[in-house]
């Protein structure tokens, strides 16, 4: 029977990466977005032409009070996209990155991290439990931000640290229904993800590569797959573990 997987953030950077990964290992996908429709679709399309189904649904990851209403508009489409009640793998990917530093760092520049990241992967999940079949699995992305420490990514790496140990829980209280829950954390990658400063800085790029053990800057064909495989029947007994996608990067 054909799995079926959503990925919150899949218009564009790691989700869409992944999306397409998931596509090509015959998985079908359900991908969210929160204002960018027309790049939603165009992934959506690329699904289809590669012979699976596909549905982008409108979801801002930090508005909470929304989920209910996004969890009934799922149930809806599922029906009528997949004839399905349930979906299998959930891949909590969407965020975004605000970067200033430790002292600079304002309460509005803290909520924002915390509703983006950390309140939305609770609340998100939460909300969407009844519509995971058991033995589905759970993805929750973090970042090797929150292994070592680089200036200017206090909040951001706090909710990723956060999201890590929220996987650990998830996946002991979850265990029952055989549902098994993993953070992937991928490192520097070259897409638009903080104004697309890794892609585009030639010295920001050069200082990231000297540092990785590979020698150069992930791409988001290093994450994707990776996250793919890791949903895969030969890594059904993966859970609860951190694993970091980063090339070997400030080891």
């Amino acid at each position: 029977m054909t799995k079926i997987a959503l990925i919150t953030g899949g218009s564009r950077g790691l989700g869409k990466n992944t999306a397409l990964a998931m596509a090509k290992q015959g998985i079908d996908v359900v991908l969210t977005y929160q204002s960018k429709q027309a790049d939603a679709q165009a992934v959506v399309d690329e699904i289809v032409a590669l012979g699976r189904k596909a549905v982008a649904l409108q979801l801002d990851v930090a508005q909470v009070r929304t989920f209910d209403a996004f969890a009934q508009t799922l149930q809806q489409a599922l029906q009528t996209h997949f004839q399905a009640e349930k979906f299998d793998f959930l891949v909590n990917n969407a965020g975004t990155g605000l970067t200033a530093p430790f002292a600079e760092t304002t309460e509005q520049i803290f909520d924002d991290m915390v509703n983006i990241h950390l309140k939305s992967t609770f609340f998100v999940t939460q909300k969407l439990l009844p519509l995971i079949n058991d033995g589905g699995r759970i993805i929750n992305i973090s970042s090797g931000l929150a292994r070592f420490a680089l200036p200017g990514y206090s909040a951001y790496a706090a909710m990723k640290g956060g999201i890590e140990v929220l996987t650990r829980y998830m996946a002991k209280e979850l265990g029952a229904r055989q549902i098994a829950v993993n953070t992937v954390a991928p490192g520097a990658i070259e897409t638009d993800f903080g104004q697309g400063l890794v892609r585009d800085n030639k010295e920001v790029n050069a200082y990231i590569a000297s540092q990785t053990a590979l020698g150069r800057v992930g791409v988001p064909d290093d994450i994707g797959p990776m996250i793919a495989s890791l949903l895969s029947e030969n890594n059904r007994w993966v859970n609860a573990q951190r694993i970091e996608v980063s090339g070997g990067m400030l080891i």
